[in-house]
């Protein structure tokens, strides 16, 4: 019988990177979460996420959402449902197809969104501190080659 290959616990080196980018991610989550949460307003990672999807592509659907994020409808929707209720998005009925909601933000959840900016801002100028242009571009080269290497593995 051919002995089989243990491919998983085959590189410490790719744990060590994920596990990096892991602790990168939920550092910069963290503070700014509490960065939001030190503003007038309680806004939750997520809920910052989708007005940034809804500045950057006013009047799509939730489903436009879902396709962007991969996040569950479900979640989405119920994120929504609360953005809408606090005033910071707007919808309307599709003038082709009434059974389509277009949302945007409104004027409140613009100004919302824009603080939001400028409090991310503050978090990612302190991730990279010390970091040079070209060391930034690198970083990003490498993660765009990681991303590229987990996009082609997707189950289509």
């Amino acid at each position: 019988m051919k002995k089989q290959v243990d491919k998983v616990n085959q590189s410490p080196t790719a744990d060590m990177v994920f596990e990096a980018i892991h602790t990168v991610m939920h550092l910069y989550r963290s503070q700014r979460s509490v960065a939001f949460r030190a503003g007038e307003q309680d806004i939750t990672h997520m809920e910052s996420r989708v007005l940034h999807f809804f500045s950057h592509h006013p009047g799509s659907t939730l489903s436009d959402l879902v396709l962007h994020s991969g996040r569950d409808k479900a979640q989405l929707t119920r994120l929504i449902r609360g953005l809408r209720e606090h005033g910071y998005l707007e919808a309307r009925e599709d003038a082709m197809d009434r059974r389509h909601i277009r949302l945007q933000l409104s004027q409140t959840g613009k100004a919302v969104h824009e603080e939001l900016q400028k409090q991310g801002a503050e978090v990612i100028e302190k991730a990279v501190e010390g970091l040079s242009e070209d060391q930034c571009d690198t970083l990003v080269e490498l993660l765009h080659i990681v991303q590229s290497n987990l996009e082609r593995q997707q189950p289509e």
